[in-house]
């Protein structure tokens, strides 16, 4: 897990002789740059929560996906997640150990695991949720509408294009039964 610093950043560190470095025309390196502050400030407050329960980052995005596809086979967790099988098994054994994820047989197929987040589980995952919209709901707050409109379609254009189809699918589905 990585060490969570709070001390402020202070740019003028940052501030060296930028004219040493080749010159890399075309390289959006303000946006490239805002991604990681954008990233590192969105987690950065579940990563202070998640830490409480001993958890990290990994453990939330299996928690989240859990909790928002009730039901979801191990499998399928998997290609949303794109870990490995031996990733996945550490962090779901610690949840399942811990109370937040059980694990269910399937129906029709006993060899199926259907994971579901137990009351504890979609307590926390809702809790990161909130936290997490929050920042978003501010940030789109300072936008009109069609920007707003943009960013989402900017988001989904930095998903891989194989993939936009079903990750726009699993988002609409969501949207529609929530």
């Amino acid at each position: 897990m990585a060490d969570i610093i709070s001390a402020s950043f202070d740019c003028t560190v940052l501030d060296r002789d930028r004219n040493a470095a080749p010159a890399d025309a075309g390289l959006r390196y303000d946006l490239i740059e805002l991604l990681f502050f954008a990233y590192r400030d969105f987690v950065g407050e579940a990563d202070s929560v998640l830490a409480e329960y001993g958890f990290w980052r990994a453990h939330h995005r299996v928690l989240h996906f859990v909790d928002r596809n009730p039901g979801i086979r191990v499998a399928e967790l998997l290609a949303i997640l794109k870990i490995t099988k031996q990733s996945l098994g550490r962090v779901l054994k610690e949840l399942v150990d811990k109370g937040f994820i059980e694990q269910r047989q399937g129906a029709s197929d006993r060899r199926q695991r259907l994971l579901h987040t137990t009351a504890e589980g979609h307590a926390l995952a809702y809790r990161l949720s909130e936290l997490q919209n929050a920042r978003i709901a501010a940030a789109l707050a300072k936008l009109d509408p069609e920007a707003s409109a943009a960013a989402r379609t900017f988001l989904i254009e930095l998903v891989n294009a194989d993939e936009r189809p079903d990750v726009e699918r699993l988002i609409r589905e969501k949207e529609r039964a929530s």
